[in-house]
């Protein structure tokens, strides 16, 4: 009787165990969110999605916090390249449904230099999720967390298919070799 009073506590506490990668997808589909005001930033401007000179900054900045952060910088390279590409496939998307369709398309311009500092204050957050879950990201149960995390995100916030793809893709290296 006692070994059935231990097994109810215990496993609650288990099942109230947060997803360790959560809070670590969750920045990343927040990024990947932030393409909708790039993508019509660039679009209501005449901008080229592609942004070399940014991307060069974003991967400097990750580099240095993740050293500060003791933190594989190649890896983390490799991981914000994936959230770069999947963020500038979502934005080839809009602006290809805004060639076909422009009445769907912006009517202003929003500032994207505020849609630059959400990006940066997210990059931080995602290094320091990563820092703080190494050991997950290279544990063998990494590559069912990881889906755990993507499919609660995905529910959490109603994400499209392309926003599915993207967070798959931007996700894809999580899981350290």
């Amino acid at each position: 009787m006692a070994a059935v009073a231990v097994m109810p506590a215990a496993a609650p506490a288990r099942g109230d165990d947060a997803n360790p990668l959560l809070e670590l997808v969750d920045a990343a589909t927040q990024r990947l969110q932030t393409a909708e005001p790039v993508a019509a930033s660039k679009w209501m401007t005449g901008g080229s999605i592609e942004d070399p000179a940014r991307v060069g900054q974003v991967l400097a900045a990750v580099s240095a916090h993740a050293t500060g952060r003791g933190v594989d910088v190649g890896y983390v390279r490799r991981l914000f390249s994936d959230q770069i590409d999947a963020t500038e496939a979502i934005e080839y998307t809009r602006f290809a449904q805004w060639k076909l369709d422009p009445k769907s398309a912006p009517g202003v311009a929003p500032d994207l230099a505020a849609s630059r500092a959400n990006i940066d204050r997210l990059n931080t957050e995602m290094v320091d999720q990563v820092a703080l879950h190494t050991p997950d990201l290279r544990s063998p149960d990494c590559a069912g967390t990881l889906d755990a995390a993507r499919t609660a995100v995905t529910g959490a916030r109603a994400l499209d298919p392309l926003y599915q793809q993207a967070l798959t893709f931007s996700t894809r290296s999580y899981c350290a070799d």
